[in-house]
């Protein structure tokens, strides 16, 4: 740990670089003191500022490049890619030989045995989840809790009982990797949840005003609504779904425990030569003037880093399988905690989403029956129109130019108007009638 402690910058040395390069000269010009030569090596090199927090909780910024931090956790490349806050990754938690990636919401950050490395950022969430890791480690001092437990574990393995398991899941019993992990998920949780309450809140007093007065500008609000809570379900359908796959899978749970496979680790019999073959945390390893690039080590080398990796790993296997076993149910009983939580969160944004079905079904109902009674009246009108048609052709008759005897009579355009108001009327009744045989129009 005393290694990794040591700064890999120091912190005004590039401010120092940069002041002393660009002051100006006596005859006003701008001398030219040299080139920056460091910040074209971070450029070039991809030079991170990261924020770390070992298991006393104490936390420093340094500045590591990308080979590096793959060779200090052992990791892949493709890993340190859904650490990146330019790219949008689903919440994803991997559980690596050497370290825990987490990728929760703003919460990305790498978990080893020894410390957690966070991107430096000014969001608000990730140093409230610095703040808050460190906080519980001050407090609880989970370190030296469980190397003690660690130490003892060994020789009560054998007869270690059912009730002592569920004693030991404490939250002072939990390695340093769980706690961290915790910090992050309950931060998720509580990040996703508040989101939902503040959905919640804005969500039913709109609806309510929508069922009792449709106008296209709350359409508009409660289409905006629905898309934003459509995306934050599936992110936290994302999160329950990680959470759920990770404890389906004992084999997933069992590659979490860092500590104890790096206290195996160490008393086996290829630690020793693990250090010769460059696997410890090495000034060169961790120095940023010299990084470790993937020509920068002799193909001898890297083939006898995996060969021993290979040994430790089948040497470790027989022995880390009945230990993980038994104490897997204390990583179990921590997602199970905020698989609840996650759930319950679903829960409502599921509520929620109801509730704008419902409506939206309401909202149609209303439509359909203004769309039957604008039918209806068509239909009426259409009727009525029929009827002062019979009129129209009553008229046309008697009004073209030929003789007709009916016209000397006295008094029989009157009973023309009588008859022809008669027979429009029955026929309007007649209609009317039908619709209501046939319930085309409440009559």
């Amino acid at each position: 740990m005393e290694d990794l402690k040591e700064r890999l910058l120091a912190p005004g040395s590039l401010s120092n670089l940069r002041d002393g390069s660009f002051r100006p000269s006596a005859s006003g010009r701008q001398a030219f003191q040299g080139v920056d030569v460091l910040g074209l090596m971070k450029r070039g090199q991809g030079v991170r500022s990261w924020i770390r927090v070992d298991t006393s909780g104490d936390s420093q910024v340094i500045e590591v490049d990308k080979f590096t931090m793959m060779r200090r956790c052992d990791l892949p490349a493709r890993d340190l890619r859904l650490l990146d806050p330019l790219f949008v990754y689903p919440s994803t938690i991997l559980g690596r030989e050497k370290a825990i990636v987490v990728n929760l919401e703003q919460i990305r950050c790498i978990i080893t045995a020894d410390e957690v490395l966070l991107l430096n950022s000014l969001d608000s969430y990730v140093l409230q989840y610095v703040v808050e890791l460190q906080r519980k480690l001050t407090t609880s001092g989970v370190g030296e809790v469980w190397q003690l437990e660690g130490n003892e574990f060994n020789g009560r393995r054998g007869n270690r009982s059912f009730n002592n398991i569920y004693e030991n899941t404490s939250p002072d019993y939990l390695p340093f990797e769980f706690r961290a992990l915790e910090v992050a998920l309950e931060a998720a949780c509580t990040f996703l949840d508040t989101q939902a309450g503040e959905l919640e809140i804005e969500a039913y007093p709109l609806l309510d005003e929508l069922i009792s007065k449709i106008s296209t500008l709350t359409l508009e609000k409660a289409r905006r609504l629905k898309s934003r809570l459509l995306a934050l379900t599936r992110r936290v359908q994302k999160v329950r779904d990680e959470i759920e796959q990770l404890m389906d899978d004992d084999g997933d749970m069992a590659e979490m425990y860092l500590t104890d496979k790096k206290r195996r680790m160490e008393s086996s019999p290829f630690y020793g030569d693990q250090s010769l073959a460059g696997f410890g945390c090495n000034d060169t390893a961790l120095s940023v003037s010299a990084p470790i690039t993937p020509v920068s080590s002799p193909p001898d080398s890297r083939r006898l880093e995996k060969t021993l990796s290979t040994g430790r790993s089948r040497h470790g296997s027989m022995r880390s399988t009945e230990s993980t076993t038994d104490r897997i149910e204390e990583l179990e009983m921590l997602l199970e905690a905020y698989f609840v939580v996650i759930d319950s969160t679903l829960n409502k944004l599921t509520s929620l989403k109801e509730y704008i079905d419902d409506t939206e079904d309401f909202i149609n109902i209303q439509l359909d029956n203004v769309r039957n009674q604008l039918i209806q009246f068509e239909l009426l009108l259409t009727t009525a129109t029929f009827v002062v048609a019979i009129f129209g052709v009553v008229a046309g008759i008697f009004g073209m130019n030929f003789p007709i005897a009916f016209f000397d009579v006295p008094g029989a355009f009157k009973w023309v108007l009588i008859i022809t108001g008669i027979t429009g009327a029955v026929i309007f009744s007649t209609f009317l009638w039908y619709f209501r045989y046939r319930r085309l129009m409440p009559l």
